[in-house]
């Protein structure tokens, strides 16, 4: 079993592509979860990623909020096109009783999110109890209808690639076309890495070979600069080239969450 060495480091922040951090900006979970989030701070934060640049040219792919906030965040996006995405499911640890994590995954859908963002259970994955994290996938993913579902792997606490690979196996099956599988929480380290991800879209392009469901990636936790960004669009773009519905506008099969690198990608586009 191939253990972690270090985190990936930092990609340089270029690209070839001088459009490609305003188009990246369509890709982006803009996300807040802190203890201290208001709803007024939500409101902000949606209103920034509505119009981030100021001139009505973009606008992110989802808002990511916590539970709290969804009804908030849900009456700023109405309308807008601007997906409204809650963490669920005990979020960050998942340690609750399963019918608790669906219920609090329901009742975000019912007051106005369209996309749910849970996290397995890594000690029940690392003790071997697999049928345990496919009960809990297979039960949010049935309860939240037509949603989308981003399964949250974890994977700075899986702790090897052999069982990175191992649980993007056991959950992509369970998924529909749309959902994802996720890096991160944000919440431990190392969070998103390009080796993680590596092992992740080798599953993804594999399982959209063999007429599997098209569940697409977020990289989250770390993407910070434009650099991060550009490396991780990248390397799917390349590990998915064969693939020609990832790469249509508005498939929308990857997305990456993070809640700084918004600002970069501005200043950036802003100075060129």
């Amino acid at each position: 079993m191939r253990r972690w060495s270090v985190p990936t480091p930092t990609p340089s922040p270029t690209s070839p592509d001088p459009d490609l951090p305003r188009r990246i900006i369509g890709v982006l979970d803009l996300t807040t979860l802190e203890a201290t989030d208001t709803a007024e701070r939500v409101r902000a934060l949606c209103a920034k990623g509505l119009d981030p640049l100021g001139d009505g040219t973009a606008k992110v792919g989802a808002i990511c909020v916590y539970p709290t906030m969804v009804p908030a965040a849900a009456e700023m996006l109405a309308g807008s096109g601007v997906a409204l995405a809650s963490v669920a499911g005990a979020f960050p640890s998942g340690m609750s009783p399963l019918r608790l994590r669906v219920a609090e995954a329901v009742w975000c859908v019912e007051h106005g999110a369209a996309e749910i963002d849970m996290v397995i259970s890594r000690g029940e994955f690392l003790a071997g109890r697999h049928e345990r994290v496919v009960e809990e996938v297979r039960e949010i993913r049935a309860a939240i209808g037509n949603a989308v579902l981003k399964v949250i792997l974890e994977t700075g606490e899986l702790l090897a690639a052999d069982n990175i690979r191992d649980a993007s196996e056991l959950v992509v099956p369970l998924l529909r076309d749309g959902d994802f599988i996720k890096t991160s929480t944000g919440k431990s380290q190392p969070a998103a890495t390009l080796e993680a991800t590596g092992v992740m879209l080798r599953v993804l392009a594999e399982t959209w070979r063999t007429g599997g469901p098209r569940v697409g990636l977020k990289p989250a936790g770390g993407v910070r600069t434009v650099g991060d960004a550009v490396a991780y669009w990248e390397q799917a773009r390349r590990a998915m080239a064969e693939h020609a519905q990832w790469h249509e506008p508005g498939a929308r099969c990857f997305r990456i969450g993070a809640s700084s690198l918004l600002d970069a990608i501005v200043s950036q586009t802003s100075a060129g």
